[in-house]
C-alpha cells in the first residue's frame, strides 16, 4: 500500500523488487511458499499478541494514535488498520522545523482522509513555552503533547493514546538515564502502558519496523532533526549503538532481556517498600510522616530513605544529606521541586510546597455580624445568652468567649515570634513558642496554627486553647460560640 505524498522513488524501487520476487514464487516449494506468507504475517501477529499479552486495550475500545508521519508511527498506523481496530489520529505540529513541520501535517492529514480516520491536530508555540518555563525544547514538546493528549481523551471519548515507541527507543532511554544518573526506575525501560498511554510497538526493534515498511511499501516522512548530532539520543543512536553492535552483534536482544530483569526486580522492590512504608508511617495531623527510629531498623538506611522519598521527587543527593542529618537537632528542612521534608524530633514530616495563596494571607478580618468564615479556615459563629448554654463545651474544636470582652473586628493570623497569651486555667502569660514546646507541637503543626486576635491579644489558639482572659464566667451575660469546622 503506497500513500500519496512522499518516498515515491523509495516505493517504486520496492515495487520492482517485490514484483520480481513474487514472480519467482512459482519456483518455490510448498514449505517455502508457507515461509514467505508467514514472513509477511509475522509483524501483524506479533503486534496482536503483544497487545493481548499486556492487555493494552480491549478490541472494542477507541484508541487515539499519536502519528508524527515518521516510519515508526506510520507502521503502527498500518498495523491498526489491518487489525480492524477503532482509532483516531492525533498529530502535533510543534512548529520547530518550518515548512517541514507543515508538510508533515499535510501528509498525515491526507492519510487520515484517505482512510476515513478521525483526525485531530494541534499547533504549539513550543519555543515560547520552553523559554517561559526555562526548560529544553524537547521537554517542552513532551509536556505540551501529553497535556493535549489528556484533553483529547476526555473531550473526544477515547480510552487510551498509543505512541510508536519501540525496543530501540527503550535501549536509547536506558543509556540516556544511565548517563544522567538514575535509580532503578530509570533503567526499567519504557513500560508497555502508563496511565492512559500505551506503547503497542514495544515488541519490535527499529530494524524490523524498517524492513516491514519496505516490504509493505508504507510511505512515511523523514524528520531531518533525527540526523542532528546535537541531541544526546541521536549521538547514542548513530555513534554508541553501532559501536556496541561491533562488540556484540546480538547486544540489542541481550540488553532488552537485561532491562526486563531490572523491571522484574523493581516490582519486587516496590512491593517491599510498601511493607516498609506501612511499618514506619505515623499519624501527624493529616501530614505524611515517617518514624525515624523505625526507619533506622532498615539498612542500608540511605537506600531506603531514597526509595521512600523518590515518589515526592527528591533526588539522591538530597536524601543523602537528609540521611546525615537524622541524628541532628530537629528543624532542618530539605526540598524537592514539589515537596518539603522537615526533620522533627522523632518524625520526618512531608508537606507539599507551593506559592502563597489566600489561605496564607497576613490577616483575615471577622466582622461583628458575621456568622461564618470560609477562609483561611472554616468557622461558624453563634451568639448566645448565658441562659442558652447549659454546659461549657470542652471540645478543642469549639471555643466559647465572653462576648462583651471581645473587641471587633476579630482577626485571624499566623503566630509570630514573641507572641504571648494566657492559656485557659493559668493566671500568667507565657510565650506561644514555649506553649508549642510544652505541648510537643511539630514544626508543621506550628506552621498550620491560626490565632484569633481580639484587639492586640490572643483570644484563641484555634483548635487548641482559649485565653483565660476571655473565658466565660458566672458574670458573663453574652456568649460567642465559635466552632472550627472541617474543610
Amino acid at each position: 500500500m503506497v500513500y500519496p505524498g512522499t518516498n515515491e522513488l523509495y516505493s517504486n524501487v520496492y515495487l520492482c523488487v517485490k514484483e520480481t520476487f513474487i514472480n519467482s514464487l512459482s519456483h518455490l516449494t510448498k514449505c517455502e511458499h508457507i515461509a514467505f506468507l508467514l514472513y509477511f504475517c509475522a509483524m501483524l501477529t506479533a503486534f496482536k499478541k503483544y497487545v493481548n499479552e499486556w492487555n493494552l486495550f480491549k478490541p472494542d475500545e477507541k484508541v487515539m494514535l499519536a502519528i508524527s508521519g515518521g516510519i515508526d508511527s506510520m507502521v503502527m498506523l498500518e498495523l491498526f488498520l489491518r487489525s480492524g481496530l477503532t482509532f483516531g489520529i492525533a498529530h502535533c505540529n510543534f512548529a520547530l522545523r518550518g515548512t517541514e513541520s507543515n508538510e508533515d501535517e499535510k501528509f498525515v492529514s491526507s492519510v487520515a482522509k484517505a482512510h476515513g480516520i478521525p483526525f485531530f491536530v494541534k499547533h504549539f508555540k513550543t519555543r515560547e513555552y520552553a523559554g517561559f518555563n526555562k526548560i529544553s525544547v524537547q521537554m517542552a514538546a513532551r509536556h505540551l503533547r501529553y497535556e493535549w493528549f489528556d484533553e483529547l481523551l476526555q473531550t473526544e471519548n477515547y480510552q487510551v493514546v498509543a505512541t510508536a515507541h519501540h525496543l530501540d527507543d527503550q535501549i536509547e532511554t536506558f543509556f540516556i538515564n544511565a548517563l544522567r544518573g538514575t535509580g532503578i526506575s530509570g533503567l526499567h525501560g519504557i513500560l508497555p502502558n502508563r496511565s492512559n498511554i500505551v506503547h503497542p510497538m514495544m515488541f519490535a526493534f527499529r530494524r524490523q519496523i524498517e524492513e516491514f515498511a519496505v516490504d509493505e511499501a508504507i510511505s512515511f516522512r523523514e524528520d531531518s532533526s533525527n540526523r542532528s548530532s546535537k541531541y544526546m539520543r541521536n549521538k547514542i543512536r548513530h555513534d554508541l549503538l553501532p559501536l556496541l553492535g561491533e562488540l556484540n552483534p546480538d547486544f540489542r536482544k541481550t540488553l532488552t532481556s537485561t532491562i526486563s530483569r531490572i523491571r522484574e526486580s523493581e516490582i519486587l522492590l516496590n512491593r517491599h517498600m510498601e511493607e516498609v512504608k506501612a511499618a514506619i508511617s505515623a499519624s501527624a495531623e493529616g501530614v505524611t510522616a515517617f518514624k525515624i527510629d523505625a526507619l533506622k531498623n532498615f539498612q542500608p538506611i540511605d537506600i531506603y530513605l531514597y526509595e521512600l522519598l523518590k515518589p515526592y521527587n527528591f533526588s539522591r543527593f538530597t536524601t543523602d544529606d537528609l540521611c546525615r542529618a537524622l541524628n541532628e537537632l530537629s528543624g532542618k528542612q530539605f526540598f524537592s521541586p514539589t515537596h518539603r521534608v522537615i526533620k522533627d524530633r522523632d518524625l520526618l514530616l512531608i508537606t507539599e510546597t507551593g506559592g502563597s495563596s489566600e489561605t496564607n494571607a497576613d490577616e483575615t478580618r471577622i466582622e461583628a455580624d458575621q456568622q461564618t468564615v470560609s477562609t483561611p479556615i472554616n468557622l461558624r459563629l453563634t451568639r448566645l445568652s448565658n441562659t442558652e448554654v447549659p454546659d461549657i463545651s470542652k471540645s478543642a474544636q469549639t471555643a466559647m468567649f465572653d462576648a462583651d470582652l471581645l473587641e471587633w473586628p476579630l482577626r485571624l493570623r499566623k503566630w509570630k515570634e514573641g507572641d504571648t497569651f494566657m492559656p485557659f486555667g493559668m493566671t500568667n502569660s507565657k510565650k506561644l513558642s514555649d506553649y508549642f514546646i510544652d505541648n510537643k507541637f511539630s514544626i508543621v503543626e506550628k506552621e498550620n496554627a491560626w490565632l484569633l486576635i481580639s484587639g492586640n491579644k490572643i483570644a484563641w489558639l484555634v483548635g487548641h486553647r482559649i485565653s483565660h482572659a476571655f473565658r466565660v464566667t458566672d458574670e458573663t451575660r453574652n456568649i460567642l460560640k465559635i466552632e472550627l469546622l472541617e474543610n
